[in-house]
């Protein structure tokens, strides 16, 4: 007589589980790094993505409580100058610095991988094109360039996520290209190219998955150097429109109250923008362990 398995959620998870707990021993202090990374950000995410079931206002509303009241039972992380509940806006705020930061990573990877990628497998006239308006972006320092293209495109989420953006394309260009050149003189590639394999075909089966663990790398370094960049450009005033909940400008807009003693303006959106870009920095440091090929060897 057959019985059919019943549905076990210990079951479920016993696979997931088991493979944590292989890849806490082989890699150690790396992997908890990595998951220490990963809870932040998935904390963060599910603030950005579903603000309502935690904020207790909405954080437009001038209604929500007395002027720069400190922190209290009502109002846990105080309000601001026009009566705004301090919790509700951060809350809120995840969102629009989370999708600035990560829509900017996304678009430098997407525009800089394909050219550094065509750059050092071509060669030739567009490879020295492409290297010289690349490092000519480049030498010039990243947020002093992003206040550029800042102030020339104006703000809105759009425009901010474009200046940001384009100071971290050469930096993909520069890695790919590195590692193409490289990659491509390997003995696989020559193989390929013997066999009669066409370049596009080279590029992306033979060298294109080989940059990837670096790009892996690179892109969460890239994310939480883009949250610090976005909050600094609203912080000076170049960023997102008053009507945004927005981390860098509440910093923006506390800093005057300071010297007054009201702290909690600048305090709790300063911490968390910190804590943003720890998370994905313990995840970009951990993946450049644990995805080490030298690592991998012990």
């Amino acid at each position: 007589m057959n019985y059919r398995a019943k549905f076990s959620p210990a079951g479920l998870l016993s696979k997931p589980l088991r493979f944590f707990m292989r890849a806490r021993k082989k890699y150690g202090m790396e992997w908890w790094l990595f998951t220490a990374g990963v809870l932040i950000i998935v904390f963060i995410v599910y603030m950005a993505f579903f603000p309502e079931t935690l904020a207790p206002y909405d954080p437009l509303d001038q209604d929500a409580g007395p002027q720069l009241s400190p922190p209290n039972r009502e109002h846990p992380l105080g309000t601001d100058n026009l009566s705004r509940d301090m919790l509700s806006r951060i809350i809120h705020g995840s969102r629009t610095i989370l999708g600035v930061a990560f829509a900017a990573a996304l678009i430098s990877s997407l525009v800089g991988i394909p050219l550094g990628l065509l750059s050092g497998f071509l060669g030739g006239p567009l490879d020295r094109f492409l290297s010289l308006v690349m490092d000519s972006v480049y030498s010039f320092p990243g947020l002093i360039l992003a206040i550029a293209f800042a102030a020339m495109l104006g703000p809105g989420v759009v425009n901010i996520t474009l200046a940001v953006a384009v100071i971290y394309i050469p930096t993909y260009f520069r890695l790919v290209r590195g590692q193409t050149l490289s990659i491509k003189e390997e003995v696989y590639v020559e193989a390929a190219r013997a066999i009669g394999a066409r370049r596009w075909t080279i590029i992306g089966r033979y060298i294109f998955p080989n940059v990837l663990a670096t790009v892996a790398v690179v892109f969460s370094l890239n994310i939480a150097d883009a949250i610090m960049t976005e909050a600094a450009l609203s912080y000076i005033g170049l960023g997102l429109p008053a009507g945004i909940p927005d981390w860098g400008m509440d910093l923006s807009m506390g800093k005057k109250y300071l010297p007054s003693g009201i702290w909690w303006l600048v305090t709790f959106p300063g911490l968390l923008i910190m804590i943003l870009a720890l998370g994905f920095t313990l995840i970009g440091e951990a993946l450049a362990e644990i995805l080490n090929p030298r690592l991998l060897e012990k």
